[in-house]
């Protein structure tokens, strides 16, 4: 994490100091490169949990939560406390107290927010959704700030912005009033005087007034300006970082930072101790009522055309693994398919290691978890595959006929639609689930398999509410 012999010389290095020092506000800057030494295992933990943050601040607007609203910090502090990220929910607070758990929680946000760089400098793309999700994630803490704790955070990051006195304040008390949008109390309202271009967003909007080439702004839009300079900067470090990460060669965690974004986050689903067995006799039921529609997808094709290819086979057969499906079921299940286009003999050989690979029994005799959202979404699917996500992978036009076919409404089709042709693959099957249970799912769709958990949930109670 340290490149600092590689680095210009004017670029600092944090000395080992106590965590009051290293850490002595909720909101940071994140100016220079932590030294610290942490285990593989505390690297994995904060970085994992530093992803699970960025993406539930992701998916807060899409719900229909307002970009910054009170409604969107809201949701976004009830999936952390959901998540167990009691961390990053004490940043949230404005506290910026002296506890350990305070320090701890900062030094926390401080290490993976550098972790994460690593990981998320590898191309534009990735770099452009890391810096939104940062951006977001500052202007949460920054916005909970009381007054004293804005003036620490100028303070310790050296901004030069300071409150303009009351004596120009009252000079322009007319321009302040009329020109200032949202502008409830005049009298204790502070106001900061910054250079136009720092609050351009502001000037566009017409919610400043300017005066001699200075935008005269009240506290409440400090974090625009503020905002602003954090953009600039982390923008320039990714590019930084993305110039030199070539020289990050650690084999220990290489292949995590290369693959991070496409880590599943949540729950993993892998057949555990007493979990109810699923009868095959009952898939094409569960096919129609409860599985999402990339694995109805591969059942549907499976038994039409009696054959899949190994990524469908895997996708799908691992699946059925986690949802209950015994090895001598699914092994009988696939033969009866198989065999209705070639020969027992044939079957055996070509495809019977592959059904025991799944479920641990030769090999590596690992018990693999079924793929998730992420994977099956960054998934390649070429002609004659079926192994992707609708919402991705297939025609706009296509994904709102099937939606149609299975009940939705036109306009929940057209919704649906919507969202997939956006890139919000997995909110769209969110609201396609939905439409189809009349009820929302419990959290964002992030797995086939809690698809299908949360479906059979919601049955389970239809059907103890009518005894």
């Amino acid at each position: 994490m340290d490149f600092t012999s590689y680095r210009r010389s004017a670029r600092k290095t944090a000395p080992e100091e106590p965590l009051a020092a290293l850490y002595p506000h909720d909101v940071n800057m994140y100016r220079i490169s932590p030294k610290n030494e942490i285990s593989i295992f505390e690297f994995e933990e904060i970085a994992l949990g530093r992803l699970k943050l960025l993406r539930i601040i992701e998916q807060a607007a899409p719900k229909g939560n307002k970009l910054y609203s009170d409604q969107w910090k809201t949701c976004i502090k009830d999936d952390l406390t959901k998540a167990g990220l009691k961390k990053y929910v004490r940043l949230m607070g404005g506290t910026s107290g002296t506890s350990d758990l305070d320090y701890q929680a900062r030094r926390a946000d401080y290490i993976s927010h550098f972790i994460l760089r690593l990981a998320y400098c590898r191309s534009e793309q990735l770099r452009r959704w890391f810096l939104s999700r940062e951006l977001e994630w500052f202007w949460i803490r920054f916005t909970a700030q009381s007054r004293e704790g804005v003036r620490n955070f100028l303070r310790i990051f050296k901004f030069s912005h300071s409150p303009i006195s009351e004596d120009e304040k009252n000079s322009l008390r007319h321009e302040l009033e009329a020109s200032t949008m949202g502008l409830h109390v005049f009298d204790t309202t502070e106001f900061y005087k910054v250079p136009f271009t720092e609050v351009c967003s502001l000037v566009k909007g017409r919610k400043v007034f300017i005066k001699a080439g200075f935008a005269y702004i009240p506290s409440s839009e400090l974090v625009v300006c503020i905002q602003s300079k954090f953009r600039a900067e982390l923008s320039e470090e990714l590019t930084w970082y993305s110039h030199r990460v070539h020289l990050f060669d650690d084999e220990r965690i290489a292949p995590l930072l290369a693959n991070f974004h496409n880590i599943h986050t949540g729950q993993s689903y892998t057949i555990r101790q007493n979990q109810e067995s699923v009868d095959p006799a009952n898939l094409d039921v569960y096919s129609k009522k409860h599985f999402p529609p990339c694995m109805k997808h591969l059942h549907e094709v499976l038994r039409a055309e009696h054959h899949h290819k190994h990524k469908a086979r895997l996708t799908y057969g691992l699946f059925l693994k986690a949802i209950g499906l015994l090895y001598e079921d699914a092994l009988k299940f696939w033969r009866d398919e198989f065999t209705r286009k070639m020969d027992l003999n044939q079957f055996e050989k070509n495809y019977v290691y592959n059904i025991k690979h799944m479920y641990g029994l030769v090999g590596k005799r690992v018990s693999y978890s079924p793929y998730s959202c992420i994977k099956i979404i960054t998934s390649s699917v070429g002609p004659g595959e079926h192994h992707g996500c609708p919402f991705k992978h297939w025609d706009a036009g296509l994904v709102k006929q099937k939606a149609i076919e299975c009940g939705v409404s036109l306009e929940g089709a057209n919704e649906i639609k919507e969202l997939a042709t956006n890139g919000h693959y997995q909110l769209a099957c969110g609201k396609y689930f939905e439409y189809t249970h009349g009820k929302a799912p419990e959290s964002g769709i992030n797995h086939p398999n809690q698809y299908f958990e949360e479906s059979m949930k919601i049955e389970k109670e239809a059907s103890g509410n009518k005894k």
